[in-house]
C-alpha cells in the first residue's frame, strides 16, 4: 500500500493514463457533469499531469463546459416536463432561479470560478431559468477557465508537490483560501437570496392585493 503512494509510481500510472488517449482526458471532465459525486478536481489534476498543463488544461476544461453546458440545454429542454417538476418543488431552487433570473452573469462567474462549488446546482438553476443560452455559455466558459486552469497549474507538475515543499505549502494555502472564499460566498449568496425572494414575493402579494381591491371596487362603480 505504501509504494503506490511513491512518487514513482503515481509517476508511471499517469504514463499509463496518456497511453488511454485524449479522448478519456475529455471524457472523463465531460461525464461528471452528469454525475457530480465523480471526483472532477481529480481528472483535471490527472490530465495536467499525463498531458502537460496547456494541453491538459483544454481537455479538462473542453470536457467540463461541454458536459455542463449539455445538462443545462436538456434541463432547458426537459425540465418543465412532468417527471421533472420536482426539480422545482424544491423552494431552495425556487429561490435560486429568481435570484439567476436577477443577478445573471456576474455571480454566477464567481461561483464557477471556485472549485468547491456544485456546478451540478448551478447548471440545474440556469437552466430553470430564464438566463440566455449564450449568455450562459460564455459564463460557464469563462468561470470554468479559472477554475480549471487553477486545478490544472496545481496538478501539472506533480512530482514538485513532493520534492518542493514552498510550492506545496503555497498550493495547500490556496485551496484553503478558495475553500474558505467559495464557503463565505455561499452563505453571502445564501442571505442575498432570501432577502430577493422575500422582495420578489412581497411585491407578488402587494400586486394580487392591488388586484382584489380594484375587482371588488369594480361592481361598485358599475351600479
Amino acid at each position: 500500500m505504501e509504494d503506490f503512494f511513491d512518487i514513482d509510481t503515481i509517476i508511471e500510472i499517469s504514463r499509463h493514463y496518456r497511453a488511454l488517449g485524449p479522448l478519456l482526458g475529455f471524457l472523463l471532465p465531460f461525464v461528471e457533469a452528469f454525475l457530480p459525486f465523480l471526483p472532477l478536481f481529480v481528472f483535471v489534476i490527472a490530465n495536467a499531469t499525463a498531458y502537460g498543463f496547456f494541453f491538459g488544461f483544454l481537455l479538462s476544461w473542453a470536457g467540463t463546459v461541454a458536459g455542463s453546458y449539455m445538462v443545462f440545454l436538456l434541463i432547458r429542454r426537459f425540465g418543465e416536463t412532468r417527471p421533472f417538476r420536482f426539480l422545482t418543488k424544491s423552494a431552495k431552487v425556487r429561490k435560486l432561479i429568481h435570484w439567476v433570473e436577477r443577478n445573471s452573469f456576474g455571480p454566477l462567474f464567481v461561483l464557477l470560478c471556485l472549485p468547491f462549488t456544485p456546478s451540478s446546482l448551478v447548471n440545474l438553476v440556469a437552466g430553470l431559468s430564464n438566463m440566455k443560452r449564450k449568455v450562459y455559455l460564455v459564463t460557464l466558459m469563462a468561470g470554468k477557465f479559472v477554475m480549471i486552469g487553477t486545478a490544472s497549474f496545481i496538478g501539472y507538475d506533480l512530482k514538485a508537490l513532493f520534492t518542493q515543499p514552498v510550492r506545496t505549502a503555497i498550493v495547500v494555502v490556496v485551496i484553503i483560501i478558495l475553500w474558505y472564499a467559495g464557503k463565505h460566498l455561499e452563505a453571502r449568496l445564501n442571505r442575498k437570496v432570501e432577502a430577493d425572494f422575500r422582495e420578489i414575493s412581497e411585491q407578488q402579494a402587494a400586486a394580487s392585493a392591488q388586484q382584489n381591491a380594484e375587482k371588488k371596487d369594480k361592481p361598485r362603480g358599475d351600479k
